[in-house]
């Protein structure tokens, strides 16, 4: 027994000694290498009473971008998403107006509610939750679908799947039919006290399915419950209209032609014309997987009888050859970046070489765009309008151009120009429509798609 406790303490002697700790021995080591870089105070006092940014600015970077395009599409009116995760919708709705306005010559213009849409994205988005929860009620609480489910009921982020389904589904409206609210521009509050109310109903419509309930019951509890979201969206959104009086205007904004009564379907086919959906194909560059195969993301939707985000994953080369096609011809794209990274809000100047943090923290930054996304530190975050292409004396692109959702006071007068590197490094989704994709990739896109789950670093809606 005595033999036995020895044995104990040595082995417990021998993980202290092993263990992964900071001991004063590494602090001491650590503190060595701190006192050893350069102007270490210097940089102190300097980082200290200054924004980092402001300090690691290469200012050869900041001042070589021209804003000269030999490609770009007719420009529109600058939209606000404001403190909201909307810009999906507003990307979306970017590029249906100018749809538009191509197919009238640029004499007629559209202007899409963008709040009316964001009505019905939050309401399909609490049916998929509650929904959903029923259908894996069977599974316990602390599976890793179910603890998605709660934890994340409702947000108002998206993809441009959302806008197809929800427009084809519901129409749309103008804005100045069903304007802007304060909780459709500063959603932060309105989505908390939803999210709050679906917990609260997923738990019991759980407990409903445990009692062996009838499935009529369970759904016609379920109504019910969506009966209070509707009413909380009608209070913080307004009550979607169901018809309305609407005449077009010039870009100008003068009236042209007579009032017009439409319901949202009829103006929806009056100005987008066909279903969305079929019309186009979602592509990305996640060098983590191999290209030319496609990939799906469970539960990556906005209503439940809608279409999971599915994209075919190709080489940046790739993907540039079709936008630039799809720009040549006028048409802009949806578009989305991980717009956090080496970008100047104020400039609207996007550029690897924008921010020198390796001169300033004395240390590189050498991870790659595959182990960024693996690793959490890079994804897409942000969905812009992709307007403008500048081609070299081979065609090859040297910057680009998008039509951002902060307001014409933002960036570059509301437009973000980057270089075609950042662009490589920064960009992951494009929604191309079908006319600009090669017979090639149209036919990979039909593949059947791996499956992935809500844990994967890519799986973050575009805010």
């Amino acid at each position: 027994m005595k033999k036995n406790i020895t044995s104990l303490l040595l082995a417990a002697c021998a993980a202290a000694a092993t263990a992964q700790g900071i001991s004063p021995a590494m602090l001491g080591s650590i503190e060595k290498q701190h006192q050893a870089q350069p102007a270490s105070k210097a940089l102190f006092n300097a980082v200290a009473t200054n924004s980092i940014d402001d300090l690691a600015r290469n200012f050869a970077a900041k001042n070589s971008m021209n804003k000269t395009f030999s490609v770009e599409t007719p420009k529109q009116n600058i939209h606000n998403q404001k403190q909201s995760g909307r810009c999906w919708m507003f990307s979306g709705f970017n590029v249906l107006r100018a749809n538009f306005a191509k197919a009238h010559n640029d004499s007629l213009r559209v202007e899409y509610s963008h709040v009316y849409t964001f009505f019905y994205d939050q309401l399909e988005k609490s049916n998929l939750m509650l929904q959903s929860v029923i259908d894996n009620a069977a599974l316990p609480i602390t599976d890793k679908k179910v603890q998605y489910l709660f934890q994340n009921p409702v947000n108002d982020g998206g993809t441009f799947c959302g806008v197809a389904d929800l427009a084809d589904k519901y129409g749309l409206v103008p804005m100045t039919v069903m304007p802007e609210t304060y909780s459709a521009e500063n959603t932060t509050r309105m989505t908390r006290l939803i999210k709050s109310k679906l917990r609260e109903y997923g738990l019991e419509l759980r407990k409903m399915v445990a009692e062996k309930k009838s499935k009529q019951a369970i759904e016609a509890r379920k109504t019910e419950m969506l009966g209070t979201i509707y009413n909380m969206l009608c209070l913080t959104l307004g009550e979607p209209v169901k018809s309305f009086t609407h005449t077009f205007t010039d870009k100008d904004g003068n009236p042209v032609g007579e009032p017009r009564t439409f319901t949202p379907q009829e103006f929806y086919r009056e100005t987008v014309g066909g279903p969305i959906n079929g019309s186009f194909i979602m592509v990305m560059n996640d060098p983590r997987h191999p290209y030319h195969k496609t990939y799906e993301v469970d539960l990556d939707r906005h209503t439940y009888d809608g279409h999971n985000w599915k994209y075919l994953n190709l080489p940046m080369e790739e993907i540039a050859a079709m936008a630039i096609a799809s720009l040549k011809d006028g048409r802009k794209l949806y578009s989305s970046y991980d717009a956090g990274k080496m970008m100047d809000r104020k400039t609207g100047i996007a550029d690897t070489e924008l921010y020198d943090y390796a001169s300033l923290m004395g240390t590189d930054f050498t991870m790659n765009k595959a182990e960024r996304i693996m690793t959490f530190d890079s994804g897409s975050t942000h969905a812009m309008t992709l307007t403008a292409v500048d081609l070299d004396a081979q065609g090859n692109p040297i910057k680009w151009k998008v039509e951002n959702s902060w307001s014409a006071e933002s960036c570059d007068k509301g437009y973000v120009l980057m270089t075609d590197k950042w662009f490589n490094e920064y960009m992951f989704r494009l929604v191309v429509d079908k006319q600009y994709v090669p017979a090639s990739i149209l036919k990979e896109y039909d593949q059947k798609p791996t499956m992935l789950t809500t844990d994967d670093p890519l799986f973050l809606p575009d805010e």
